[in-house]
């Protein structure tokens, strides 16, 4: 494993409470992350999540959970990913995302693309709150990574 990481944070203009929960909550995080989750993050959850890139699977370990301050996960080829919520003023919350655990052997492109990922999501994590739709921008994204691999999309 390498000590490089990807960090990314947005500012959502919603009780920190719904920006935890559409994490948590399959019926929500399906709306801007994933294509399906075998059930909720929460406290020691062994999740399967199918990505909205065709074939795109992943089993999640979540590996710290407290409510509505942070979840902090690992996926099977060891990075880690950890979310954090901070209260901003009285109606809005940052959300930051840190990866870790890059393998060395994936080069600097596995960081740059798990940075440009997480953003993505949460720029549709913000419009989805703020707007109350998704803007698509996940689902979009993975559209141009199925075309760019011969797959469908």
């Amino acid at each position: 494993m390498s000590d490089r990481v990807a960090k990314v944070s947005m500012l959502i203009r919603r009780p920190v409470a719904e920006a935890f929960d559409a994490f948590v909550n399959p019926a929500t995080i399906t709306r801007f992350w994933l294509d399906a989750t075998s059930g909720p993050l929460a406290p020691g959850a062994r999740l399967s999540w199918t990505f909205m890139v065709p074939g795109a699977t992943e089993t999640t370990t979540v590996t710290e959970f407290v409510s509505q301050r942070h979840i902090a996960f690992e996926w099977s080829d060891g990075v880690k990913v950890a979310i954090a919520f901070d209260q901003q003023g009285t109606d809005a919350v940052r959300v930051s995302i840190e990866a870790t655990g890059f393998s060395a052997d994936k080069g600097i492109g596995a960081v740059v693309d798990a940075a440009e990922g997480f953003s993505i999501v949460l720029c549709d994590l913000k419009t989805l709150l703020e707007s109350g739709r998704s803007a698509n921008l996940v689902r979009d994204k993975a559209a141009l990574i199925a075309a760019s691999s011969g797959g469908p999309g």
